[in-house]
This record gives C-alpha cells, structure tokens and sequence, in this order.
C-alpha cells in the first residue's frame, strides 16, 4: 500500500509542476505579447517624431530664404518695397 501511495504522490507532484510551468509559460506569453504591442506603439511614435523633425527641419530651411521673408514681411509685418503702390479692396 505504501508504495501505491508514493507513487501517487509522485504523480501528483508531477502534475502540479507541469500545471505550475504551465501557468508560468501562459503569464509570460502574456507578458511578451505586451511588451511586443508597446514595442510597436513607440516605433510608431519614433516615426512620427522624425516624421515631425523632418518637416521642422524643412521649414527651418524655408525660412531663412529670401521669398519667406518677404512674404512673412508683407503677409504679417504689413512692410512694402519702397515705391511700391498697395491697393486695398473695400468691397464685400
């Protein structure tokens, strides 16, 4: 009888660890997934980000032409070349 008993319990201890490494490798996966979907999330952040440098980069190239200037002087300063003629339209 002893020995049904300490077999049983050999088996029972086995099922309980292959149960627990079960369980173990299940939340891990869980764990994996997680980390992969914030993996994606922040090179699609990064992508933006240069996305965003880039057209910082080009606008900060576009402005220290002379074309921007003087658009930005006429558009916002209200500045004219000297002997220019500035009409207004009061209509509408």
């Amino acid at each position: 009888m002893k020995i049904n008993i300490k077999k049983l319990l050999k088996k029972i201890l086995i099922f309980a660890l292959v149960m627990y490494a079960a369980v173990i490798l299940i939340n891990q996966q869980k764990q994996l997934n997680t980390y992969k979907d914030n993996i994606a999330m922040t090179e699609e952040e990064i992508k933006e980000a240069n996305e965003h440098k880039d057209s910082l980069i080009a606008l900060k190239e576009s402005t220290s032409s002379l074309e921007y200037i003087e658009k930005i002087a006429r558009e916002k300063l209200n500045m004219y070349k000297p002997n220019e003629k500035v009409y207004i339209d009061v209509g509408n």
